[in-house]
Protein backbone atom coordinates (compact mmCIF):
# COMPACT_ATOMS: atom_id res chain seq x y z
CA UNK A 1 0.00 0.00 0.00
CA UNK A 2 3.02 2.25 1.15
CA UNK A 3 4.42 1.64 -2.30
CA UNK A 4 1.26 2.37 -4.40
CA UNK A 5 1.33 5.70 -2.55
CA UNK A 6 4.49 6.55 -3.25
CA UNK A 7 4.57 5.23 -7.19
CA UNK A 8 1.01 7.55 -7.45
CA UNK A 9 2.36 10.39 -6.23
CA UNK A 10 5.66 10.12 -8.18
CA UNK A 11 2.97 9.65 -11.37
CA UNK A 12 1.08 12.71 -10.22
CA UNK A 13 3.76 14.64 -9.60
CA UNK A 14 5.30 13.80 -13.08
CA UNK A 15 1.82 14.57 -14.88
CA UNK A 16 1.89 18.22 -13.41
CA UNK A 17 5.34 18.68 -13.69
CA UNK A 18 5.59 17.77 -17.77
CA UNK A 19 9.05 16.98 -18.19
CA UNK A 20 11.04 17.76 -14.73
CA UNK A 21 13.72 15.33 -14.17
CA UNK A 22 13.62 13.43 -10.97
CA UNK A 23 17.30 12.26 -9.12
CA UNK A 24 17.17 10.34 -6.38
CA UNK A 25 20.17 10.41 -3.26
CA UNK A 26 20.81 8.31 0.01
CA UNK A 27 22.04 10.98 2.01
CA UNK A 28 22.56 7.93 5.30
CA UNK A 29 25.00 6.49 2.13
CA UNK A 30 26.60 9.95 2.24
CA UNK A 31 27.16 10.18 5.81
CA UNK A 32 28.11 7.19 6.30
CA UNK A 33 31.12 7.76 3.57
CA UNK A 34 32.30 10.72 5.56
CA UNK A 35 35.20 10.68 7.83
CA UNK A 36 33.99 13.65 9.65
CA UNK A 37 30.61 12.44 10.51
CA UNK A 38 31.99 8.90 11.61
CA UNK A 39 34.91 10.75 13.91
CA UNK A 40 31.88 13.01 15.29
CA UNK A 41 29.49 9.76 15.57
CA UNK A 42 32.39 7.64 17.48
CA UNK A 43 32.64 10.49 19.75
CA UNK A 44 28.79 10.88 20.32
CA UNK A 45 29.07 7.20 21.38
CA UNK A 46 31.69 7.36 23.47
CA UNK A 47 29.81 9.72 25.33
CA UNK A 48 26.89 7.67 25.36
CA UNK A 49 29.18 4.39 26.64
CA UNK A 50 29.92 7.35 29.54
CA UNK A 51 26.65 8.32 30.67
CA UNK A 52 25.49 4.85 30.60
CA UNK A 53 28.48 3.88 32.91
CA UNK A 54 27.57 6.76 35.36
CA UNK A 55 23.93 5.38 35.36
CA UNK A 56 25.06 1.96 35.68
CA UNK A 57 27.45 2.66 38.69
CA UNK A 58 24.60 4.87 40.47
CA UNK A 59 21.77 1.86 39.51
CA UNK A 60 24.69 -0.41 41.22
CA UNK A 61 25.06 1.97 44.43
CA UNK A 62 20.97 2.19 44.99
CA UNK A 63 20.54 -1.44 45.09
CA UNK A 64 23.29 -2.15 47.27
CA UNK A 65 21.55 0.43 49.71
CA UNK A 66 18.24 -0.81 49.10
CA UNK A 67 19.07 -4.42 49.57
CA UNK A 68 20.68 -3.28 52.88
CA UNK A 69 18.28 -1.12 53.77
CA UNK A 70 15.71 -4.31 53.40
CA UNK A 71 18.01 -6.68 55.96
CA UNK A 72 18.66 -4.03 58.05
CA UNK A 73 14.46 -2.85 58.29
CA UNK A 74 14.04 -4.67 61.73
CA UNK A 75 16.96 -3.50 63.55
CA UNK A 76 16.22 0.42 62.61
CA UNK A 77 13.62 2.42 64.13
CA UNK A 78 11.65 5.81 64.41
CA UNK A 79 14.55 8.18 62.36
CA UNK A 80 16.73 6.32 61.32
CA UNK A 81 14.44 3.85 58.90
CA UNK A 82 12.63 7.10 57.68
CA UNK A 83 16.54 8.18 56.75
CA UNK A 84 17.66 5.47 55.48
CA UNK A 85 14.50 5.06 53.29
CA UNK A 86 14.58 8.61 52.09
CA UNK A 87 18.30 8.03 51.33
CA UNK A 88 17.21 5.14 48.96
CA UNK A 89 14.30 6.94 47.33
CA UNK A 90 16.50 10.17 46.74
CA UNK A 91 19.12 7.59 45.02
CA UNK A 92 15.77 6.83 42.76
CA UNK A 93 14.72 9.69 41.79
CA UNK A 94 18.21 11.01 41.11
CA UNK A 95 18.61 7.75 38.95
CA UNK A 96 15.07 8.74 37.03
CA UNK A 97 16.23 12.34 36.46
CA UNK A 98 19.29 11.84 34.95
CA UNK A 99 18.22 9.15 32.89
CA UNK A 100 14.83 11.33 31.47
CA UNK A 101 18.10 14.53 31.80
CA UNK A 102 20.42 12.28 28.88
CA UNK A 103 17.85 10.32 27.15
CA UNK A 104 14.51 11.39 27.21
CA UNK A 105 12.47 12.98 24.75
CA UNK A 106 14.53 16.40 25.75
CA UNK A 107 17.18 14.90 26.67
CA UNK A 108 21.07 15.86 25.95
CA UNK A 109 21.68 13.36 23.74
CA UNK A 110 18.69 14.72 21.43
CA UNK A 111 20.48 17.96 21.66
CA UNK A 112 23.98 16.65 20.73
CA UNK A 113 22.79 14.33 18.08
CA UNK A 114 20.87 17.52 16.56
CA UNK A 115 24.14 19.63 16.82
CA UNK A 116 26.32 16.92 15.63
CA UNK A 117 24.22 16.47 12.21
CA UNK A 118 22.93 19.35 11.52
CA UNK A 119 26.31 21.09 9.88
CA UNK A 120 26.84 17.82 7.78
CA UNK A 121 23.02 18.19 6.77
CA UNK A 122 23.57 21.15 5.39
CA UNK A 123 26.39 20.42 3.59
CA UNK A 124 24.65 17.25 2.22
CA UNK A 125 21.75 19.71 1.38
CA UNK A 126 24.34 21.81 -0.40
CA UNK A 127 25.67 19.51 -2.34
CA UNK A 128 22.20 18.09 -3.42
CA UNK A 129 21.49 21.74 -4.76
CA UNK A 130 24.78 22.02 -6.54
CA UNK A 131 24.05 18.45 -8.21
CA UNK A 132 20.29 19.58 -8.95
CA UNK A 133 21.22 22.85 -10.91
CA UNK A 134 24.01 20.82 -12.60
CA UNK A 135 21.79 18.20 -14.14
CA UNK A 136 18.29 20.34 -14.09
CA UNK A 137 16.61 18.25 -11.45
CA UNK A 138 13.22 19.26 -10.48
CA UNK A 139 12.23 17.07 -8.24
CA UNK A 140 15.37 15.04 -5.68
CA UNK A 141 13.99 12.14 -3.71
CA UNK A 142 15.76 10.84 0.13
CA UNK A 143 15.75 7.43 -0.52
CA UNK A 144 17.04 6.55 3.21
CA UNK A 145 14.03 8.72 4.17
CA UNK A 146 11.30 5.73 4.23
CA UNK A 147 10.66 6.39 0.53
CA UNK A 148 10.49 2.84 -0.83
CA UNK A 149 12.28 2.65 -4.39
CA UNK A 150 10.88 -0.34 -5.95
CA UNK A 151 13.44 0.45 -9.56
CA UNK A 152 15.92 3.08 -10.07
CA UNK A 153 17.43 3.42 -13.19
CA UNK A 154 21.63 4.03 -12.45
CA UNK A 155 20.69 7.22 -14.42
CA UNK A 156 18.38 9.06 -11.97
CA UNK A 157 20.72 8.07 -8.72
CA UNK A 158 22.72 11.03 -8.02
CA UNK A 159 24.13 10.09 -4.64
CA UNK A 160 27.80 9.11 -5.89
CA UNK A 161 27.84 12.58 -7.77
CA UNK A 162 26.78 14.61 -4.25
CA UNK A 163 29.36 12.53 -2.66
CA UNK A 164 32.12 12.94 -4.55
CA UNK A 165 31.03 16.89 -4.40
CA UNK A 166 31.34 16.86 -0.43
CA UNK A 167 34.60 14.92 -0.75
CA UNK A 168 36.09 16.97 -3.48
CA UNK A 169 35.14 20.33 -1.09
CA UNK A 170 36.62 18.48 2.17
CA UNK A 171 39.84 17.56 0.38
CA UNK A 172 40.45 20.77 -0.74
CA UNK A 173 39.51 22.73 2.78
CA UNK A 174 42.12 20.03 4.08
CA UNK A 175 44.51 19.64 1.17
CA UNK A 176 46.46 16.42 1.83
CA UNK A 177 43.31 14.59 2.13
CA UNK A 178 43.19 11.31 0.35
CA UNK A 179 41.07 11.42 -2.03
CA UNK A 180 39.25 8.61 -4.07
CA UNK A 181 35.85 7.53 -2.58
CA UNK A 182 35.13 3.61 -2.77
CA UNK A 183 31.47 3.40 -4.59
CA UNK A 184 28.91 1.00 -3.41
CA UNK A 185 27.55 -1.58 -5.62
CA UNK A 186 24.72 -0.56 -7.45
CA UNK A 187 22.25 -3.08 -8.61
Amino acid sequence: MKNFKVFFLLTLLSGFLGAQKIGVVDTDYILSKLPQYREAQERLNAQINNWQTEIQTLQSEFDKKKTLLENERVLLVGDQLKMREKEVDDLDKKIKVMINNRFGTMGEINNVRSSLTKPFQDQIWGAIKTVSEKNALGIVLDKSNNISVIFLEKRYDYTDKVLDLLLKNSASAQKPAASGATRRNQK
